[in-house]
């Protein structure tokens, strides 16, 4: 099937959805996804960030659908055009949403581990306002310990259900989840029991905001501070492929390997995400890059850097040269040729 997003085409399987189709394009076509998460089974269609407007339903059917449809839920038909960051009603849609996400969100950015890799934060950067028109409360809820390495901070969730579907999918034991309806809505545990399972860790790796954060890495460091580096192990457990953020020669923190959209390649176990941060426990393969736009990638040792030429007029270098003999290296004589040159120099002025 041929498919047309923003002007450009491709070929696609049936059953891909819109969002799949803009991946396979790349640029600045793709649309942005806080909920979707290509390794989960049932995931998208929550946040309403992926909005495309069909232009055209397919080459049987061209009419144009007439909302805009969520592109991570939505499959492709033989001839449709999409129509995404080239659409008005769609910049418009991207901010509402967004400003929809920053209702009930805290301003504590300066305090969250997340900062720095915070898809929020991304989203907020490109289609988020400068001010609220959000008077009322904000709801909140204190910092509660689901786990012994995972502290839940329900201010800062936006309800992408990643985190209850990575459990559901991984786990035979889910013990969270939804709690109450409408704005009441919350993640938690049932009568606050402890999430103790060995992949609870990848709740903090699929959360695309500061709601579930790693207590063994809390308050230590900054991201950009640290340098990721791609390493692996042999675990009885998982692949034991990860990333190993480390500080000197400190690992900080462990998580998995994220590809260009934040999405991990392997879900890892608990014994490698937090018990094991020496470097003798690991084989190092090499730095971990980032795309480019990243923070983590900002003044790191994977950035190509071009070298600085500074083009000057021949002449003016000519007249510095001239001074440089006349001034400090007067013991030198000047050849004919350089006093041919000064007399030139000073007739011109």
């Amino acid at each position: 099937m041929k498919v047309t997003i923003d002007g450009q085409s491709i070929e696609v399987e049936p059953g891909t959805t819109i969002l799949q189709a803009a991946r396979m394009i790349g640029g600045e076509v793709v649309p942005p996804a806080m909920c979707y998460y290509s390794k989960l089974k049932g995931s998208g269609g929550k946040c309403r960030c992926c909005l495309v407007e069909v232009a055209k339903g397919s080459e049987a059917d061209p009419r144009p659908m007439p909302k805009l449809m969520a592109s991570c839920v939505t499959g492709c038909m033989d001839g449709m055009e999409v129509n995404s960051k080239s659409s008005e009603r769609v910049t418009e849609a991207r901010k509402s949403v967004t400003e929809f996400l920053l209702i009930n969100h805290p301003l504590d950015c300066p305090v969250c581990d997340q900062a720095g890799e915070c898809d929020l934060q991304n989203l907020s950067f490109e289609h988020g306002k400068s001010e609220s028109r959000f008077i009322e409360e904000k709801r909140t809820f204190e910092p509660e310990n689901i786990g012994p390495n995972i502290q839940l901070h329900m201010n800062r969730c936006i309800l992408c259900y990643r985190c209850v579907m990575v459990a559901d999918q991984l786990t035979d034991d889910r013990v969270h989840g939804v709690m109450d309806r409408g704005d009441h809505s919350n993640i938690s545990t049932c009568i606050s029991k402890a999430i103790d399972n060995e992949f609870s860790g990848n709740m903090i790796d699929v959360c695309p905001v500061g709601a579930l954060t790693d207590k063994t890495f809390r308050f230590k460091s900054r991201v950009w501070f640290s340098k990721p580096y791609t390493a692996h192990r042999d675990c009885p457990t998982c692949s034991g492929k990860t990333t190993v953020w480390m500080f000197g020669d400190e690992i900080q923190r462990v998580t998995g390997r994220k590809d260009e959209y934040h999405e991990v390649d392997e879900f890892i176990c608990n014994g490698c995400r937090f018990d094991h941060k020496e470097i003798a426990d690991w084989t190092i393969e090499g730095p971990r890059a980032f795309e480019k736009d990243s923070v983590i990638n900002q003044n790191k040792y994977n950035r190509k850097l071009q070298k600085v030429e500074i083009a000057t007029e021949d002449h003016i270098l000519l007249g510095r040269e001239e001074d440089r003999k006349k001034i400090s290296m007067a013991e030198i004589p000047l050849t004919e040729e350089d006093i041919i040159n000064q007399k030139s120099l000073g007739n011109n002025g």
